[in-house]
């Protein structure tokens, strides 16, 4: 059977994308070995052989060149970080980038399960590899915003000097409904706190009512989240929100407290030098400083790092 040339992107992160080769290959080629000890310790976390064949095994899908010692050490320092700034990938996100990556190869999951495992990679190291990138992004994200502070005067000049006008942005007033299902429970009461959270969400019309709604709901959360302008919304919930209209709610989504919804309690158009900043900055990311910026980031990390060698 022939091979498939893919390039596709995996989640939120604008920069993640993975260019592979996927084979079918015959199952008889699959000789993943699980015999592994311990090659480096980066910042208590530990790199096994194991994760560098497996490493190996993925960046000859996708035709790169160099270590992939290198590129392990790379994801534990990425890990390390990630954990340090208590940012939380899900494993709801995870799973459905993997999914996303899966249907956008026209493949059932079942099928990329097995690809992965035939060529050495493994499902679970595409997995790992896939946090570690929506992490990152998010890492990213931050460290840009902190270096690319600026004084709101400051970004307005910026922007009329270049000929712009000073920008616009919709203002939203945000309520966030939470069903909460603790981790131990997940399984026995997910599927029940969604029928329950889908039922308050077809009432919703407003977030004045809302507070009335939940009482005798156990373990229901209701948070005004105050106003927020659109650049700042939270990428896994900015696409519904923006979506919905005023007095609706989002589509419940599964998160890692439980389900949740959120609601539009209004919006409105504003222009103050607070969204001009926001905007400059946004721009500034996008325009090919990202690789600069994750170069200069992970030099940092592997300088201050402590990297033991087995």
């Amino acid at each position: 059977m022939s091979m498939m040339s893919i390039l596709r992107r995996l989640a939120i992160p604008a920069f993640l994308s993975v260019g592979i080769v996927l084979p079918l290959l015959p199952a008889a080629l699959t000789t993943a070995a699980h015999a592994s000890e311990i090659k480096y310790v980066v910042n208590n976390v530990p790199v096994t052989s194991y994760d560098i064949s497996r490493r190996s095994a993925f960046m000859k899908l996708q035709r790169r060149t160099g270590s992939a010692s290198d590129a392990m050490i790379e994801q534990a320092l990425q890990m390390s970080e990630i954990a340090r700034l208590r940012i939380n990938v899900t494993d709801k996100q995870v799973d459905d980038a993997y999914a996303r990556f899966a249907s956008g190869n026209k493949l059932q999951v079942a099928q990329l399960d097995q690809i992965l495992a035939q060529s050495g990679v493994t499902k679970q190291h595409f997995k790992d590899y896939i946090r570690a990138q929506i992490g990152w992004n998010q890492a990213l994200g931050a460290r840009a915003r902190a270096e690319g502070r600026m004084s709101e005067q400051d970004a307005v000049q910026r922007m009329l000097e270049k000929g712009g006008q000073k920008p616009t942005a919709t203002e939203y007033m945000l309520q966030q409904v939470i069903f909460v299902v603790p981790a131990s429970d997940r399984k026995s009461l997910m599927a029940k706190r969604k029928r329950e959270a889908e039922a308050m969400r077809a009432r919703f019309n407003g977030c004045g009512t809302t507070r009335e709604f939940a009482k005798g709901l156990i373990d229901v959360t209701v948070r005004d989240l105050g106003r927020i302008v659109a650049p700042e919304l939270p990428p896994e919930w900015e696409k519904p929100i923006k979506a919905a209209q005023p007095g609706q709610a989002t589509p419940v989504r599964e998160t890692d407290r439980g389900v949740e919804f959120i609601g539009i309690c209004s919006t409105r158009e504003v222009s103050d030098d607070r969204v001009a900043r926001m905007i400059f900055q946004n721009e500034a990311a996008d325009g090919g400083k990202v690789d600069e910026l994750a170069k200069k980031y992970l030099d940092e990390l592997r300088k201050n790092a402590r990297i033991i060698n087995r």
